[in-house]
């Protein structure tokens, strides 16, 4: 698979799981990310979120992104929470569905989640083996 189709099958798919740590299990949750234009992931989660104790104690996550075709990419990154407004403003813009949850990016429990990609995986069904990408 190519990095555009990468880039494509993510856009394309939406929703995502994103995995982090606690203790010693992985922790699973459906997540729209956007993908910007440097290949990171930037996501709006919930001020109390779980997640955000989990990534302080371990910043090491992976998304993973599927279509019907059973294509997949998955992403591992390092995550940090921001405040960074312009990101917020983005994130905001692009992902309508936050307004039943935020009152606006300067809500505040609106938080955003950075994830610096630092290796993408992605196949079809039909290659033996997964492609190793960089969005970098």
């Amino acid at each position: 698979m190519t990095k555009q189709e990468a880039i494509d099958l993510i856009k394309d798919a939406g929703y995502g799981v994103m995995c982090t740590i606690e203790g010693n299990q992985p922790k699973a949750r459906p997540m729209m990310p956007y993908l910007d234009d440097e290949g990171n992931l930037l996501l709006a989660v919930l001020s109390k979120s779980r997640c955000i104790e989990q990534i302080k104690v371990n910043p090491k996550v992976e998304f993973c992104f599927i279509n019907r075709k059973m294509s997949f990419a998955r992403i591992s990154g390092l995550a940090k929470v921001s405040t960074d407004p312009e990101k917020k403003e983005l994130v905001w813009n692009y992902i309508p569905m936050l307004r039943q949850y935020f009152g606006g990016p300067e809500d505040t429990n609106f938080v955003l989640l950075e994830i610096e990609t630092t290796q993408v995986e992605a196949t079809t069904p039909h290659q033996k083996q997964p492609d190793i990408l960089s969005f970098k």
